[in-house]
């Protein structure tokens, strides 16, 4: 599954949203795209206040800060 996650540098949510990542079932199998949300000006808007955002690429949903391993359990499923 491929997800896309907007960041931004220095976030330091982003980096607690990745270590969240890294402890679902799922982990070893998802193709994850970061994407820093600062270098387009759309994203920014859209992003810029509620980053970190995971967005699926096969459904299009999204799910935003904060999480646990528990809910993107559910989300990945």
């Amino acid at each position: 599954m491929k997800l896309y996650f907007y960041t931004g540098p220095q976030c330091s949510l982003c980096d607690l949203a990745d270590v969240e990542l890294a402890k679902t079932s799922m982990y070893s199998s998802l193709e994850i795209e970061k994407i820093n949300i600062r270098t387009d000006a759309e994203l920014y808007h859209l992003y810029g206040a509620r980053i970190p955002v995971l967005k699926r690429a096969d459904n299009q949903s999204e799910i935003g800060w904060p999480f646990d391993s528990s809910t993107l359990e559910a989300f990945l499923q």
